[in-house]
C-alpha cells in the first residue's frame, strides 16, 4: 500500500465502532464541530473514508450544512472513497455527485430496524388507545368524563405503509397478531415479494383513501421529497392517523397542520421534522392530537450498538478491498476500483472482504 486508509468521523452510535476499528491498521480521526474550519478540512482533504455527520449533529452550527457529503465537500477531500450514513437514511450525502466523483455511497440500514419499527407501532397504540392524551388530561386536573378519552383497537383496522424496506418490512411483522389488513405503497416492490409478506400493493392514492394508520417509512430522495401534501391528507380518512418514521421533508408540514387543526384526519405520530430540533413554537407541538419525539425512533440500547457493530465492519470490509454490504450506488464499483487501486495498490474484489476472511492491509 501506498498509504494507510484515514476515516474520518464525527461521531459513533455506540463506542465498539471505534474499538473494532481501533484493532486496524486505519487511521481515525474525529471531526470536531467545535473546532476551527481548516482543522476539520484538513483532515476531510485527507481522508479516504467519511462518516458522515447527521442533520441534527450539524443543526446547531452556522455552517454546519458544509460538513454534509455534498457537491463542496467532494470538490474539496479528492481522495475520498467511500462515505456512509450513520443509519437506515442517507440524505445527508449527494449519492448523484458522488457517483460521478467515483465515491461508494453506503448506509447502515437493518440494525436499526426492530427500533424504528418498535417505535412506529408505539405511535399506532398511543394514538388510537389515546395514551398521551389521557396521560396530558389526567395531569391537567380532576378528570370529569372518561369517556371523552375512548379510544380504538387496531385489531381489524388497515394499515398502509409508504416504502418497504427493512423498517416497513419489520412493522408489518409487529402488527401480525393483530390481524390487519396490511396495503403497501412501494415502486420497487415486485408483486412475489408482497405476497411473501403477506401485503397487498396498492396505489398510494387507493393507500391513503382506505387505510386507518398512514405509515411513512421511505427514504428521503427527489422521487419522496413532498410525496405528501394537502391533496394526500384531504384524501385520507377523517378517523384515520398519520405516522412518520422516515425524514420530515416527504411530508407537508403545513399542509399537515391544517389536516388536523380542521379535522380532516384525526392525529399524528411525528419523530421527523423539517427542521430538527424541531422549534418550540412549531405549531404541530401544540396540538392534543398530535404524539411527537425528537428523531429517537432509532435510539435504543441496542440499536446503538447493533449499528456500530455494522458502521465498523462495513468500513473494515471497504478498506480490506471488498464489496460494501450496503452499497447504495452499484454503478460506481468499476471506478471506485480504478480509484482504490491507485490509492492502496491493490484491486478491489466484488466479493466481501470479511466473507472472504480477509483482513485490513
Amino acid at each position: 500500500m501506498s498509504d494507510r486508509p484515514r476515516l474520518v468521523y464525527e461521531r459513533w452510535t455506540d463506542p465498539v465502532a471505534g474499538e473494532i476499528l481501533e484493532t486496524a491498521d486505519v487511521d481515525l480521526v474525529k471531526l470536531d464541530l467545535t473546532a476551527a474550519d481548516g482543522q476539520n478540512w484538513a483532515a476531510l482533504e485527507s481522508a479516504h473514508g467519511y462518516q458522515v455527520a447527521t442533520r441534527s449533529d450539524v443543526a446547531g452550527y452556522a455552517d454546519g450544512a458544509q460538513w454534509l457529503a455534498g457537491p463542496a465537500l467532494l470538490r474539496r477531500c479528492e481522495k475520498l472513497l467511500a462515505v456512509c450514513s450513520a443509519g437506515a437514511g442517507y440524505d445527508v450525502i449527494d449519492v448523484d455527485a458522488c457517483t460521478r466523483a467515483g465515491i461508494a455511497v453506503c448506509n447502515n440500514s437493518g440494525p436499526g430496524a426492530e427500533a424504528v419499527a418498535e417505535h412506529a407501532l408505539g405511535f399506532m397504540l398511543d394514538l388510537a388507545k389515546k395514551i398521551t392524551a389521557a396521560d396530558r388530561m389526567l395531569r391537567a386536573g380532576p378528570l370529569s368524563d372518561r369517556m371523552a378519552l375512548r379510544g380504538s383497537q387496531l385489531a381489524g383496522k388497515t394499515l398502509g405503509v409508504i416504502g418497504l424496506g427493512a423498517i416497513g418490512g419489520r412493522l408489518v411483522e409487529l402488527c401480525a397478531p393483530f390481524d390487519m389488513e396490511v396495503l403497501v405503497f412501494d415502486p420497487y416492490l415486485d408483486e412475489a415479494s408482497a405476497q411473501a409478506r403477506g401485503v397487498r400493493v396498492v396505489t398510494l392514492a387507493e393507500l391513503l383513501e382506505r387505510s386507518d394508520f398512514v405509515q411513512v417509512t421511505c427514504p428521503l430522495t427527489r422521487e419522496t421529497e413532498g410525496l405528501i401534501g394537502g391533496k394526500q391528507f384531504a384524501a385520507m380518512k377523517p378517523t384515520a392517523f398519520f405516522i412518520t418514521t422516515a425524514r420530515g421533508p416527504v411530508h407537508d408540514e403545513a399542509a399537515l397542520l391544517d389536516a388536523l387543526t380542521s379535522g380532516r384526519i384525526a392525529g399524528a405520530g411525528l419523530d421527523v421534522f423539517h427542521q430538527e430540533p424541531p422549534r418550540q413554537d412549531n405549531p404541530l407541538l401544540h396540538l392534543e392530537n398530535v404524539v411527537a419525539t425528537p428523531h429517537t425512533a432509532g435510539i435504543t440500547v441496542e440499536a446503538a450498538r447493533d449499528i456500530a457493530v455494522a458502521t465498523a465492519t462495513q468500513w473494515q470490509a471497504i478498506f480490506d478491498g471488498g464489496m460494501p454490504p450496503r452499497l447504495l450506488n452499484p454503478d460506481v464499483w468499476p471506478r471506485f476500483c480504478d480509484r482504490f487501486q491507485d490509492a492502496f495498490g491493490f484491486r478491489p474484489s466484488a466479493t466481501t472482504a470479511l466473507e472472504s476472511g480477509g483482513r485490513i492491509r
